[in-house]
């Protein structure tokens, strides 16, 4: 394989490994610490991941507890979980917050699933970005002959097909997960 089509393949799988760490963020109906790898707190000023300033641990199926590191900042936890707007609601028992997770009726489960396809479609999307990208710079190529362009517009191509199919199949395995009961 061309040097090109290896670097487009890097940078798809760049592309991939973001679009599965945006699909964690996603709510199913099990509790995952990663639901609030995202969510930012007030800490002294400054903005900082609810993960880096407590523990969140998932004692149950349908429920989290994040222990803060520092007692004092359980309330800019608890708000700003609050103000996440995932859908659940912390409770604040003095030195940790506890969170569970209601049961996904059907209809957040579909809506569940219409953002893990948006999610997949911009992936995708980049994806073909990358395409294009490295396709102009093959042809922008003075030192390649033109069967040499061919071949290494072929093997970017094949990279791509490979990966949208890979975007396919981990968000087929998400739907699946998200509509599970």
């Amino acid at each position: 394989m061309d040097a090109i089509a290896l670097e487009a393949k890097e940078s798809m799988k760049k592309t991939i490994e973001a679009f599965q760490n945006e699909l964690v963020t996603l709510r199913t109906g099990r509790a995952s610490p990663a639901m609030l790898e995202r969510i930012e707190c007030d800490y002294y000023g400054d903005k900082i991941g609810i993960n880096q300033i407590s523990s969140v641990s998932s004692p149950e199926p349908r429920q989290l507890l994040v222990k803060p590191y520092d007692k004092n900042d359980v309330k800019s936890i608890c708000a700003a979980i609050a103000a996440a707007n995932i859908g659940v609601n912390p409770v604040n028992e003095g030195d940790c917050i506890r969170i569970t997770i209601a049961p996904l009726t059907e209809e957040t489960r579909r809506e569940l699933v219409k953002k893990a396809k948006a999610m997949s479609e911009e992936s995708k999307v980049a994806i073909r970005n990358i395409r294009r990208d490295f396709i102009d710079l093959v042809k922008a190529s003075d030192d390649m002959t033109e069967d040499m362009q061919h071949q290494v517009q072929d093997e970017v191509q094949q990279v791509t097909d490979e990966s949208v199919k890979e975007i396919e199949s981990i968000l087929a395995k998400k739907e699946s997960e998200i509509m599970a009961i």
